[in-house]
């Protein structure tokens, strides 16, 4: 099963609430709350296309830009202090910034995917 639904450039989780009987979600990476539902998997998507649909909507009437998920910009906070030394050090062993390198490693690590 597939836990997340793209449109638009948008990316969504998908829920199941057991009590209530229904498919759920929110647009994943931004601030601004878009949330949807649906009662089967067809009835999800097409509130999610809605959902975001009408937040851009609500973006151009209002004149303001759309938040853009995952903008390339983040935040790495390590467990284990010494691993964020040895990546600097890495980094500067081979002439390279810590944002390159760290860009370099998920890089490689996704081409396995």
């Amino acid at each position: 099963m597939n836990n997340i639904i793209e449109y638009k450039g948008y990316i969504g989780s998908v829920e199941f609430s057991e009590n209530d009987g229904i498919f759920y979600g929110k647009v994943q990476g931004i601030r601004s709350l878009i949330s949807y539902e649906g009662t089967n998997a067809s009835e999800l998507v097409s509130d999610f296309h809605e959902a975001v649909d009408e937040y851009l909507k609500l973006c151009q009437e209002n004149n303001t830009t759309p938040e853009i998920a995952y903008k390339g910009s983040l935040n790495i906070r390590f467990k284990n202090h010494d691993i964020h030394r040895k990546a600097a050090i890495y980094a500067i062993k081979h002439q390279q910034s810590l944002n390159s390198f760290i860009e370099q490693a998920v890089e490689e690590k996704l081409a396995r995917i």
